[in-house]
């Protein structure tokens, strides 16, 4: 007995859509970017998306400077394999409170560096800080990037980004922070997705995730069905 045309159809069109949906979470800029979803006042996960625009030489440097109007208190970074990461601090004026103790020195910068292959032509690498808390009166942190290439060419990701104007050539990567009453102790969920033009991109890498998990679970189970039906007959 041959299994219905209509459920042969489903199982192979869900597949079909899962693989469309996969390819779409793809970086959709070669620009570094910053994402993540943290609210105001929170703590949360960072992640810096960088990707190679040479064609003849790989990203072995990528620094990244803390917002000097938005330094956090506390600032861990992700161990990478491959990368050697250092960083430097600076004395604040105004003491930051950080689960109850007053910090005053903070991470100014953070340089990933290697001494291998690096990022290659076509490729791209996302590195992760945690920390906080962010600012309460912002709605976004900026981070001026310098990537830094095998040939040793330079480029500084550090012009500012207006809204309402058009997108400069090297914008600054930005976090756009989310609204919420979410305390210090609700730690926003880890993105690791490329960051979009609006700074939104984690999310959407979440959702894309979710429904691609559920369209493929959906297909399994038609395939699974459509085996018993064969084994029934």
């Amino acid at each position: 007995m041959r299994p219905p045309k209509a459920l042969t159809s489903l199982a192979t069109g869900l597949v079909v859509a899962g693989a469309i949906l996969i390819g779409s979470a793809a970086p959709a800029s070669a620009h570094v970017g910053a994402s993540g979803d943290i609210a105001p006042g929170g703590f949360g996960t960072v992640t810096f998306t960088v990707p190679s625009e040479r064609d003849d030489a790989n990203t072995t440097k990528v620094e990244v400077k803390v917002d000097p109007d938005h330094p956090l208190g506390s600032l861990r970074v992700q161990p990478k394999a491959g990368w050697t990461v250092t960083t430097t601090t600076r004395t604040v004026d105004e003491p930051i409170e950080v689960f109850g103790s007053e910090v005053t020195e903070v991470v100014d910068t953070i340089t990933w560096q290697t001494d291998g292959a690096g990022i290659g032509p076509g490729q791209f690498e996302e590195f992760e800080v945690r920390g906080g808390p962010f600012p309460e009166g912002a709605d976004a942190v900026a981070f001026p990037t310098i990537q830094t290439y095998s040939s040793g060419e330079e480029v500084g990701w550090v012009q500012p980004v207006v809204e309402g104007e058009e997108e400069p050539e090297l914008p600054t990567p930005v976090l756009q922070l989310r609204g919420g009453g979410e305390d210090e102790e609700a730690a926003a969920p880890t993105v690791s997705g490329a960051a979009d033009d609006d700074g939104d991109g984690g999310s959407d890498g979440l959702a894309i995730a979710g429904l691609v998990a559920g369209l493929l679970g959906l297909a399994t189970g038609g395939a699974a069905l459509v085996k018993g039906r064969k084994t029934a007959s």
